[in-house]
């Protein structure tokens, strides 16, 4: 079934509804959360997005990102995020940044992907217990040793997973 999005105007505005697949088709601002997951020792939580997903199946993501459902907050939707892919709940979210414009686009897929994003950060040390329909695997990972893969390896991350990290300051320069 093809979830409803709450279309907004490029400055956040509501301005209607729209099932996912017109909203990504036709390029329809939309609101998401990305959210960065520590363990206690600073290694970051990273999960590796199903094959069945329709924009970057396979490629290493950050913890969690997830579009809102109508009426949510920004910090509702990262709570139920961190509930429905990585099984965990009561984790104490801070906002890390403002909310901020990315656009990724796939013509060759068809896919226009505009979100409102906003971030999140949060720290965790307890079982992870991944939804195994949304989540391939899940890895604990040194930033030092994100920051390296991602220079070596770009394509095996999705680029808002790489451009977000870089931009909030956990990759690439020093927090």
């Amino acid at each position: 079934m093809d979830e409803l999005f709450e279309t907004l105007d490029e400055s956040g505005k509501p301005i209607g509804m729209a099932p996912r697949s017109r909203v990504h088709q036709k390029g329809l601002w939309h609101r998401a959360v990305n959210i960065f997951l520590f363990r206690s020792d600073g290694r970051l939580i990273v999960q590796q997005r199903h094959p069945h997903k329709d924009v970057y199946p396979d490629a290493w993501d950050l913890s969690v990102a997830e579009h809102l459902r109508p009426g949510e907050t920004y910090e509702q939707a990262a709570l139920r995020g961190l509930r429905e892919e990585l099984g965990i709940e009561n984790v104490a979210l801070e906002h890390v940044g403002g909310v901020v414009q990315a656009r990724l686009e796939m013509p060759e897929r068809g896919i226009k992907d505009y979100e409102l994003q906003q971030s999140f950060r949060g720290r965790f040390d307890g079982e992870l217990r991944p939804d195994v329909r949304e989540v391939s695997a899940v890895e604990v990972v040194a930033l030092s040793d994100l920051a390296v893969a991602f220079a070596t390896r770009p394509s095996e991350f999705t680029p808002w997973f790489r451009e977000t990290a870089v931009r909030l300051g956990f990759v690439g320069r020093e927090r």
